[in-house]
């Protein structure tokens, strides 16, 4: 791997993330999935593969620009599905409660 093929793997997990914001505000849960599976391969291959590439000067500011862009996008999509996975839980509990309400006392 050499250091174009590093940046552009992050420039790439940039892009992914960009997506993955837009796909938390569309409520677009299954393609939010799709993006971190893809996302995760990316980070697959830099762990598999970074450590043999050492990048200095304007490479490696890019590379603090992107991931700085990446953890920015990461904030936003957890501002957005925290409400979501809150509201999930309720339902989940509500749930949970109701079944096990029935269960102790019988269907009516």
């Amino acid at each position: 791997m050499t250091n174009h093929d590093v940046l552009c793997v992050y420039a790439a997990m940039g892009d992914l993330t960009t997506q993955m914001v837009a796909a938390a505000n569309a409520s677009d849960w299954e393609h939010l999935q799709d993006l971190e599976q893809r996302m995760t391969a990316h980070v697959a291959v830099l762990k598999a593969s970074e450590g043999m590439v050492r990048l200095e000067g304007e490479q490696r500011a890019r590379k603090a620009t992107l991931i700085k862009q990446m953890l920015d996008n990461d904030r936003k999509v957890r501002d957005l599905i925290t409400p979501w996975m809150a509201q999930l839980s309720r339902l989940i509990n509500s749930t949970g409660t109701e079944r096990r309400l029935v269960n102790a006392y019988g269907g009516v």
